[in-house]
């Protein structure tokens, strides 16, 4: 009998402390999502406060004070710290990240890519923004697009919840007899000169207007990446590797290669080779993924890769799709002398690259929704009628010359 009137008093005391807590427990003004993989919350805005707790990407956090760009959080099991702001999301960032993964799932990849080092992927195409995931050494991931953003460019600051304001208190003195308006003194008169002092200087001649150029802003290029997960970011172009053997690589002469394909394969005497098709770009920072595009071929007998085709000179945009059939078929988005954008498919054949169809290309909006548009194709030509036909190649007139004379 003691023992349960023990139990019960220190059920009770547990209850009232419970209750004392929750009641002096600050009211949360907003809520909040931990961006980064791991974030540690400080007990206080100094220099070597301790770390109170530890939460992971995706956590859910109430928000109950805020001091600059600096926010304390509360975490599900009660511990309460200090963050800075740009390291946390809000409900429509979160969204937006989701929403990214499926947009990109049903984009076509441009092939994979490596990192040497540890690479962060950021939640948007911004130096600033929230990193929520790591590539290591050796990890692969497929890109699927191509961003240009300033480099000085800052991530859009995360809304809070704001407190409700305290409903205005009235004053005794509102009820008072209010004095009359102050008489306001007459606008003094202009000077006699005004005119002479309203001169402008004389406007700057053509020549000399061009010569003044304003400064560049510096741009970074950004590739959205999709990773085994099926989870979806971006990352600096730079970091990146496509992973196309070095045998091949070898012939980009510096360049950036931007998209890669394999277009089938042949046994060389037990050995198993690709043929490829590639993108590359010979600049950085433009709003187009390649200038030019090659096709590779395995020659049987002399055990090397040789060029079967290749075009130069082109401002070409994502995305290039290869269908793998008999013969094999690829497609790319190129803009024309007209301006405007086509996609020009061709084939393949006993180490020839045809030119077989031509349709014009439209303009989709790009997979990161607070960014700019960028250019898709969305167009396919058909593949029994192209819009636009090759010219016939010397050989081909040749065979069809026989073809009439034998019949």
């Amino acid at each position: 009998m003691r023992s349960r009137l023990i139990s019960i008093i220190v059920l009770v005391a547990a209850f009232l402390t419970a209750c004392g807590a929750d009641k002096n427990k600050a009211r949360a003004i907003g809520e909040a999502f931990v961006g980064p993989i791991t974030l540690n919350l400080r007990s206080e805005l100094a220099p070597g406060a301790k770390t109170v707790a530890s939460v992971k990407h995706g956590e859910r956090v109430e928000i109950i004070q805020t001091r600059r760009r600096f926010i304390k959080v509360r975490t599900a099991s009660g511990a309460e710290g200090w963050t800075d702001s740009r390291r946390l999301m809000n409900t429509t960032q979160m969204a937006e990240l989701n929403e990214l993964a499926d947009r990109s799932a049903r984009l076509p990849s441009q092939g994979q890519a490596t990192v040497w080092g540890t690479l962060n992927i950021h939640a948007e195409p911004y130096r600033q923004s929230v990193s929520f995931h790591q590539l290591h050494e050796r990890d692969r991931a497929h890109v699927v697009w191509h961003q240009v953003v300033p480099r000085n460019a800052q991530p859009p600051d995360v809304q809070l919840t704001a407190r409700p304001a305290p409903a205005p208190r009235k004053r005794a003195s509102d009820d008072a007899e209010k004095l009359p308006p102050l008489q306001q003194a007459p606008a003094p008169a202009p000077p006699k000169n005004w005119l002479e002092l309203s001169r402008t200087a004389p406007l700057m001649s053509a020549p000399e207007e061009q010569k003044r150029t304003l400064p560049q802003v510096p741009m970074d290029d950004w590739n959205l990446v999709r990773m085994q997960s099926r989870r979806a970011g971006w990352a600096l172009a730079r970091n990146l590797v496509m992973a196309i053997p070095d045998e091949v690589a070898q012939y980009a002469e510096g360049h950036r290669i931007t998209s890669y394909f394999s277009m089938g394969t042949v046994d060389d005497h037990g050995v198993t080779k690709h043929h490829w098709l590639w993108t590359t770009n010979s600049r950085v920072a433009v709003p187009y993924e390649f200038d030019s595009f090659r096709y590779f071929v395995w020659n049987m007998r002399r055990h090397r890769y040789e060029t079967a085709y290749i075009e130069r000179g082109l401002e070409g945009y994502y995305p290039t799709i290869v269908e793998k059939g008999s013969p094999p078929r690829f497609s790319v988005v190129v803009r024309e002398k007209d301006g405007k954008l086509y996609r020009k498919t061709y084939t393949y054949e006993i180490y020839r690259v045809r030119l077989v169809g031509k349709a014009p290309a439209e303009r989709l909006p790009s997979p990161y929704t607070s960014g700019g548009e960028t250019l898709l194709a969305s167009s396919q030509p058909d593949a029994d009628e192209p819009d636009t036909p090759a010219k016939p190649s010397l050989s081909d007139r040749l065979r069809n010359w026989a073809k009439r004379l034998w019949n």
